[in-house]
Formats: C-alpha cells, sequence, structure tokens
C-alpha cells in the first residue's frame, strides 16, 4: 500500500492481520517498524507515540495497551529504523544526537510515522512522547505540518525550542507533565516554554509534580514516581477526552 502526502512517501507492509501487530513501513527508502494497537471496542481516536531515546521498546508497547484497554487505538512510531534497538548509552545519545542536529530528518520522520499511524487507524490522533519523545513531539508541533492532530502531550520532555523556530498560531492544544526535581529541563526551559504558548495564545497546561525526576514514568526505574505518572496518565486521559471529541 502506497500513500504521498505532502512529497513524502510512505510504504506500508503490515506484518499480521490482527489487532496487535508489529508494522513495517518504509520513508524516504528507508525501513522502520512501528506497534499497532487497536482499540478495545470502539475506538475514541488515535494515539501517537513518540519513544524516548532508547528507540522503541517493550516500555513503549506496554502504553500502547493501556491505551487500547481504554478505548484508544495506537501506534507507536520508530524514528531510528528497523532493528535498531540501542542498548548502550553510548549508542543512544548518538542516536537521538543525530536527530537532533538534523531536525528536518526529525521532522520528515514523525510524518511518516504520522502516517503510517493513519493507514492503521484513520482520524483524529493525540500525539504523546516520553522524555527525547516529548521533545520530538514538540518538534512536529512546530512544523505546523500534523496532519489530523488534535493535541501534543509530553511527559519529562525536552521543553527547548531551537533557535529559529517558533509555534504556529494554530497549533493544537498542548499538555506539558512535567517533574518539579527535574535537573534534566531546566526551569527557564519550561518559563521559556510557557511565555511563548501564552504570546500566541496557543491552549496548553504545564502540569509539574513536586518531588518527581526526569523520566518519573518509566516503570520499575529508580526514578520512578507513582504519584506524578498516575496524575499524568490522569491528565492525559482528560486531554484525550477533551481534544478527540472536538473533531
Amino acid at each position: 500500500m502506497r500513500t504521498v502526502l505532502a512529497g513524502l512517501l510512505v510504504l506500508l507492509i503490515p506484518l499480521a492481520a490482527h489487532a496487535d501487530r508489529a508494522v513495517e513501513y518504509t520513508v524516504a527508502g528507508e525501513s522502520f517498524q512501528g506497534y499497532h494497537v487497536g482499540a478495545s471496542g470502539t475506538s475514541k481516536g488515535l494515539v501517537l507515540i513518540v519513544h524516548d531515546w532508547d528507540g522503541l521498546t517493550d516500555y513503549e508497547r506496554k502504553r500502547a495497551e493501556m491505551l487500547a484497554e481504554m478505548g484508544h487505538d495506537a501506534f507507536a512510531l520508530d524514528l531510528y529504523g528497523k532493528g535498531n534497538r540501542p542498548q548502550e548509552m553510548s549508542g543512544m545519545r548518538a542516536e537521538s544526537g543525530r536527530l537532533y542536529e538534523d531536525r528536518e530528518r526529525m521532522r520528515t520522520l514523525l510524518l511518516g510515522g504520522l502516517q503510517a499511524a493513519h493507514q492503521q487507524s484513520p482520524g483524529r490522533t493525540v500525539v504523546i512522547g516520553y522524555c527525547f519523545g516529548g521533545a520530538a513531539a514538540l518538534e512536529l508541533a512546530r512544523s505546523g505540518q500534523g496532519t489530523d492532530v488534535a493535541g501534543y502531550v509530553t511527559f519529562h520532555g525536552g521543553l527547548a525550542t531551537p533557535e529559529g523556530q517558533s509555534y504556529p498560531d494554530d497549533t493544537p492544544p498542548l499538555l506539558i507533565a512535567h517533574g518539579g526535581a527535574d535537573n534534566a529541563v531546566s526551569q527557564a526551559d519550561v518559563t521559556d516554554l510557557w511565555s511563548r504558548l501564552e504570546s500566541k495564545g496557543i491552549t496548553y497546561e504545564i502540569e509539574v509534580y513536586s518531588g518527581a525526576p526526569h523520566a518519573f514514568t518509566v516503570f520499575g526505574s529508580s526514578r520512578y514516581r507513582e504519584h506524578a505518572d498516575e496524575k499524568s496518565w490522569a491528565a492525559l486521559q482528560d486531554f484525550m477526552e477533551t481534544n478527540l471529541a472536538q473533531g
């Protein structure tokens, strides 16, 4: 199956015919492998998940399954390429750094993943991302090119706005879930984002959870904070109910 949109070619190759599946797709001639989970019951809309700096792992698959249980189709995209799942921090830093240094490539791969997701589950979409994925979700928001996107959500994501970039006036609503004890994302970045969105009249919410460090949603890690994870997940549900229902 082929789709051409805004000059971007995406070739989609489904690997299975059941609701929970890996999905191969290509962007600009490169192979990627996402993960799609169909909603339990009638779908309330699609959630596109952007992975952390270690690539698409069981963490994103677990979140996709949680979303499906809530009645949403979910698609975890792949920004690194099929089979490219770095195991060491040096590899994670290299792969995420490659995309930070080439924002056009990042946008191309985000749009390609979004198109692949829409071939699985067409319709209004909320884009969410974790850590590096949160920064990538905001990159897509600043591009203004996300088709049928109802909103963007970041969990302990990078919030800095690169020099020369800005948010379009018609950017869909944003939800920023941030840890009060996050030493990886500065309060200056939080304040700057707040100021930028406010000056543009863009709808946004910034939730800050006391005592929550960077990566506070990562199950089983020393950084996991149950109160912040549960509150941010509840905020996501409210956000989706509000914004997906407006379509």
